[in-house]
């Protein structure tokens, strides 16, 4: 059910308030869709669907509308815009016609499924003709699915890079799901704006837990944790003064012999955390061959021994860890010897713009007679919308493509009815999600991630995620 301390009469932009006033007589049905619009030149050909489920899950199912939450909206509505305007004779016909429940279908992509831009994700319609302008109403909250969707596109294209620079120097994708972790829990301006994902799963130092021994007994504090942490993984970082004295002097002299007693499954993880990220991890890794040595992998590739690696979270973004790992291939090493963590870049640097996404009307009907409708703005073709009922299909390349005007054949729509009238129709579980969302062949061949290329559905790498 849905939250009880939640309003919907009040999530919603405030104009949308008088947009009953605004539709042409006799108005029946309002069709409108979802997209992630193809933008030229822009960094992501396709995108990740994530999130409905938990939105419809949290606010739009069973009775949302009751009389108490009707007053409320009528008070607030009246002091916004000083005069009465609320169509508080309509929301009481929701509440009694349907029970408070959203006389609503929509219709999505399955979760996790990769989808190029410019194709519809999703389509909201009203189930009763009595309340067409509910489906623009909802809007406002359904738009809210730009940032869910865009942490995941993102995230996604981190292990296309990881998965692709690992194959390609190790000759095996072992290890690749705690490649990336989330670092980015603090930055996030609320709760929900952190979409959970393998986040230090290791025990782990910060830099006050160091710096609170002081400066000259760095090395008692580095030691402290060795002796705290003994049986797992620990990851230290070593930057609080002088990250290459450290790797060198401490790690790699005072501290050797207590490293080099750790294990696989209790390795140590060096983490630098300032300076150039590319130039500063490869000089830390440098050190660290000279001070404990290196063998090669099965495809050729320098890999530190296996008590030993280094993690870099400072500056990570798409375009810094593909500099890194093509600068860590180019100097011989391989990928296994990094691990990442992301922030602002995973979860802040990003807008609604980011992937274009957009809400838009397409099909009305209007006295019984059905017409599609568009938005065609002579100053930007980019945002001209789409025209109809849609269907997305697979065509006969088995490319993904969004067909209009309502054509099409109604057993090829790969959209699936997840919410109707209050009820959750279908339900994924993560796992589904995961499945969905897996890397195919192609993510992983060694060539420039993100091209602007529709990408076929091949194989699916198995236990992959």
């Amino acid at each position: 059910m849905a939250a009880q301390d939640f309003n919907f009469l009040l999530a919603t932009d405030s104009y949308k308030i008088t947009h009953y006033k605004q539709y042409p007589p006799n108005v029946s049905k309002i069709y409108s869709y979802f997209e992630c619009r193809r933008k030229k030149g822009s960094q992501f050909s396709e995108c990740v669907f994530f999130g409905l489920q938990y939105l419809l899950k949290k606010y739009l199912l069973g009775q949302v509308i009751t009389e108490e939450k009707i007053q409320e909206a009528k008070l607030f509505y009246q002091m916004h815009f000083k005069q009465s305007v609320f169509d508080e004779e309509s929301w009481r016909k929701v509440l009694e016609k349907h029970n408070g429940r959203l006389p609503i279908r929509i219709k999505a992509v399955p979760e996790g499924r990769i989808v190029p831009r410019g194709n519809v994700l999703f389509t909201v319609e009203n189930t009763d003709p009595d309340f067409y302008w509910l489906t623009n109403y909802i809007e406002t909250m359904l738009v809210q699915m730009w940032y869910p969707i865009t942490v995941a596109t993102i995230s996604r294209e981190f292990k296309k890079i990881l998965a692709k620079h690992l194959k390609a120097t190790s000759g095996s994708l072992e290890g690749l799901d705690l490649k990336l972790h989330d670092f980015g829990y603090r930055g996030v301006s609320s709760q929900e704006r952190w979409v959970e994902r393998p986040t230090w799963l290791i025990s782990a130092v910060q830099t006050p837990t160091i710096i609170s021994w002081g400066r000259s007994r760095e090395k008692e504090a580095f030691e402290r944790v060795l002796d705290q942490f003994s049986s797992g993984p620990v990851s230290v970082v070593s930057d609080s003064y002088d990250i290459f004295h450290a790797c060198k002097h401490i790690w790699g002299d005072e501290l050797k012999e207590r490293v080099m007693e750790r294990s696989q499954d209790s390795c140590l993880v060096i983490r630098p955390d300032s300076g150039d990220p590319a130039e500063t991890l490869i000089e830390v890794i440098k050190i660290l061959e000279e001070r404990f040595g290196c063998s090669l992998n099965s495809v050729g590739f320098k890999v530190l021994p296996s008590y030993l690696r280094i993690i870099q979270g400072d500056g990570i973004d798409l375009i810094s860890v593909e500099e890194i790992l093509k600068k860590l291939s180019d100097e011989g090493w391989s990928a296994e010897n990094v691990f990442f963590g992301c922030g602002s870049s995973l979860l802040q640097k990003l807008n609604r713009d980011t992937l274009s996404c957009a809400f838009k009307c397409s099909y009305v009907e209007t006295d019984g007679k059905g017409m599609d409708v568009y938005k065609q703005p002579v100053t930007d073709p980019s945002k001209g919308s789409k025209r109809g009922r849609l269907l997305l299909r697979r065509n006969s390349d088995g490319l993904l493509e969004t067909i209009e005007r309502g054509a099409g054949k109604p057993e090829e729509d790969l959209l699936v009815t997840v919410y109707e009238n209050g009820n959750l129709v279908q339900d994924y579980t993560l796992e589904e999600i995961r499945k969905n969302a897996r890397l195919r062949d192609e993510d992983v061949k060694p060539t420039l991630h993100n091209q602007d290329q529709e990408l076929l559905p091949n194989h699916i790498l198995n236990g992959v995620n």
